[in-house]
């Protein structure tokens, strides 16, 4: 493609943004939507006035997302045109275009991310499947992975529990990654990851095969309802494993959640368990696993109504837990997804948190049909 057809290609995607994205429509909400906030009465709600601020301010993010991209697409299409004069050079035009190309990508990414609990936090939980020690080392090494791409993305991480692995690695983990559409990223790594290697805890260093599996949810805020039957809940007590010095293993600062739920649509029960060792305060452990059931919940409640969609819309594709989605062979120097057919050869940067084409090329094929 000519530098000519690259700019012609840029703009044309920044006008689909804007028809896509509704500015017009969302500029005009904004305006409607701020005038509210100046009632005299507006703050005598606080929970509905704190909902109204909170949609103000994720409309503002769109529109702001996109101002750029129109200010960058619009110097480059005045580039292009002193190019033409031969008022500018290749080198300059060439220059601005590497700044405007990844701001379009980044905006169409986020496009994808219209889904209703796309712009929540996660919970991102691991487990490690059979083999012992081997598959307790890789769960670590995944938890590393989604740590190193939530730093590189300015996340905020927090490990709600941990169970460490015997000898080495971890058995499980449940993280709470706070920051921009964390779940609408992250939901593409729900399932089953496989790694590949000579592992280095086999004396006859042979190449082994070993699986953990990965659970991301929305993390729901106050603005989403959900509904907790009280009379079906109870809490046990315990002292904090692990290091933390004598506070931790003194004072009985964890906290079992444990909640007796019955799907509203099949009348199935269950019992859901949470676990919470954030902190060395337990009222505050407590509210933390009051945060995760009602993010289980809310998740149960989404997953119901991705069901019914897809009973109406049989074309549609589900990725559903227990699929394996991922395998890392490190011998090979190849990481492939299996949904999207993506695959690198950067093992050592997937490790260290770059999974980012993965997480689009997903996107792009699924879009908001998970």
């Amino acid at each position: 493609m000519t530098t000519t057809e690259t700019i012609k290609d840029l703009i044309s995607r920044k006008d689909a943004l804007h028809r896509f994205l509704n500015i017009d429509t969302l500029v005009s909400q904004i305006a409607e939507e701020e005038q509210k906030t100046e009632a005299a009465d507006f703050w005598n709600d606080p929970k509905e006035a704190q909902k109204v601020m909170k949609n103000i301010q994720t409309k503002k993010a769109w529109v702001n997302a996109f101002r750029e991209v129109e200010s960058s697409c619009g110097d480059l299409q005045v580039l292009g045109e002193f190019f033409d004069s031969g008022d500018a050079t290749e080198e300059e035009v060439i220059e601005q275009i590497n700044i405007t190309q990844p701001l379009v990508e980044a905006l169409e990414l986020k496009n994808m991310l219209q889904g209703e609990s796309d712009r929540f936090d996660a919970v991102l939980s691991i487990n490690a499947g059979a083999g012992g020690v081997e598959a307790q080392d890789w769960a670590e090494m995944l938890m590393r992975m989604y740590i190193r791409y939530a730093e590189t993305h300015h996340y905020k991480v927090a490990i709600s529990n941990s169970l460490d692995g015997e000898g080495a690695g971890i058995k499980s983990v449940t993280m709470q990654i706070e920051g921009d559409y964390a779940f609408g990223y992250l939901k593409s790594e729900t399932g089953v990851h496989r790694l590949v290697r000579v592992s280095p805890f086999n004396a006859q260093g042979k190449r082994m095969t070993s699986f953990a599996s990965v659970s991301v949810t929305p993390l729901v805020d106050d603005t989403i309802e959900v509904v907790v039957d009280m009379s079906r809940l109870s809490w046990d007590t315990f002292r904090s494993g692990g290091a933390g010095g004598q506070n931790v293993n003194k004072v009985e600062s964890g906290v079992r959640l444990r909640y007796q739920y019955k799907d509203p649509y099949t009348g199935a029960e269950e019992e859901i368990l949470i676990e919470n060792t954030e902190t060395r305060d337990q009222p505050k452990n407590k509210e933390n696993a009051m945060r995760l059931l009602r993010s289980q919940l809310y998740e149960r409640e989404m997953q119901h109504r991705m069901e019914e969609q897809a009973k109406i819309k049989a074309s549609q594709k589900k990725i559903e837990w227990g699929s394996q989605i991922r395998s890392y062979v490190f011998d090979d120097r190849r990481v492939k997804d299996h949904r999207t057919n993506y695959q690198t050869a950067d093992v050592a940067g997937v490790m260290d948190g770059k999974i980012d084409n993965f997480i689009k090329a997903y996107l792009m094929q699924f879009g908001n049909n998970v």
